[in-house]
């Protein structure tokens, strides 16, 4: 069983920000399109909204082209 990592932010962040933080995508084009494409999950729920706000202990999974990826929020 593989360890997913945690990324801790500072209060509140939104989906779409946590991707770019975190580093499955570039840039917020490429974060509306796995949103939008139904490619993301938090907390095993597709969710479609970029501007989600996110909570500790969240985690969000990315199905994308270039593989699987899955990370944990901790809020610091």
């Amino acid at each position: 069983m593989s360890k997913i990592p945690v990324v801790t932010v500072t209060g509140m962040i939104r989906l779409g920000q946590f991707l770019k933080l975190a580093g499955p995508v570039e840039d917020g084009a490429m974060a509306r399109e796995l949103v939008q494409g139904g490619d993301v999950a938090v907390n095993g729920q597709v969710d479609t909204r970029r501007g989600r706000q996110l909570a500790d202990g969240d985690l969000v999974q990315v199905d994308s082209p270039t593989g699987t990826w899955a990370a944990r929020v901790r809020t610091a």
